[in-house]
């Protein structure tokens, strides 16, 4: 058990991801549209994120000192949503209105319609450069806070990550952490098929990046690669978190074509059974 985890904490972060990837699959039925499978792949990093790294107050959304936290691939914005409301953001009856209108949850996030929210994303591949700039900023203005950035894989196509990249590297963002959701897929095949990004790892690093590898489904991992994050002052780190889209849910895991299609009201009674038996480290007895 890594030191910052308790065995109880970690089985209650195992049980939010569950509830997180229940509110999923009833938010995108409801919706009738969305994107599942990214979204479900990202569920134990989202919830490690806002119940155990982020310095975050769901009360004051806009604290000036809070940890800064920009989603660059807005398409996976409902695992956001979800778990925003179990932290407390709004109520989760909401989520619910996903992509409804006048909703303040759209399918891709408004950073003027809902408080919490640090960035407005759509285009791919400008999240590194926004978050890149906030950490710079923190630095120039001597705070303390920090700024993560969730990406996918895919939008590594586009060069303005690159150039990001080579940004923040060249002025050693050590307040800055990346996370690529590694789960190898794209809305039209799988990505070394589409346009290969291999070596990952190798390109980081070449732009002054420290790089860290974990299994995007283990909370333990993920919690402690962040907190090796806190340790590196000069260089800014990257996390390679090896997700599977569509995680919990057997008939899609990996399925590339459910990358953008929302469950029916009788998938969703299946993969909502699906989800409620996971297993995660504590919670089903393995605890080595």
């Amino acid at each position: 058990m890594h030191t910052s985890l308790t065995e109880d904490t970690l089985t209650l972060l195992e049980k939010k991801a569950r509830d997180v990837r229940e509110t999923l699959i009833r938010m995108l039925t409801e919706a009738g549209s969305g994107h599942t499978a990214g979204s479900l792949g990202m569920a134990d990093i989202f919830v490690a994120l806002y119940f155990h790294v982020l310095n975050h107050n769901p009360q004051d959304p806009e604290w000036e000192d809070r940890d800064r936290l920009v989603l660059s691939n807005g398409h996976i914005v409902p695992v956001r949503y979800a778990t925003m409301a179990h932290a407390g953001y709004f109520p989760v009856e909401e989520t619910m209105t996903l992509r409804k209108l006048g909703s303040r949850l759209q399918g891709h996030p408004e950073r003027t319609k809902l408080p919490g929210l640090e960035t407005t994303s759509g285009p791919l591949g400008t999240g590194l450069s926004q978050a890149s700039g906030m950490a710079l900023a923190a630095k120039m203005d001597k705070k303390k806070y920090r700024v993560y950035c969730a990406m996918s894989d895919g939008e590594h196509q586009a060069g303005n990550v690159w150039e990001a990249a080579m940004f923040a590297g060249a002025n050693k963002l050590g307040n800055l952490v990346g996370i690529i959701d590694r789960n190898n897929i794209q809305i039209n095949g799988m990505t070394e098929e589409v346009m290969p990004l291999e070596p990952l790892q190798e390109k980081y690093k070449s732009f002054g990046w420290h790089v860290l590898e974990v299994d995007g489904h283990n909370i333990e991992d993920i919690v402690d690669a962040y907190d090796k994050a806190r340790a590196i002052y000069e260089k800014p780190t990257l996390i390679v978190a090896h997700t599977i889209p569509g995680k919990g849910i057997p008939d899609i895991e990996f399925d590339y074509t459910w990358h953008g299609k929302s469950p029916t009201t009788e998938e969703a009674k299946k993969f909502i059974e699906e989800v409620r038996s996971m297993c995660g480290k504590v919670t089903c007895g393995d605890k080595d």
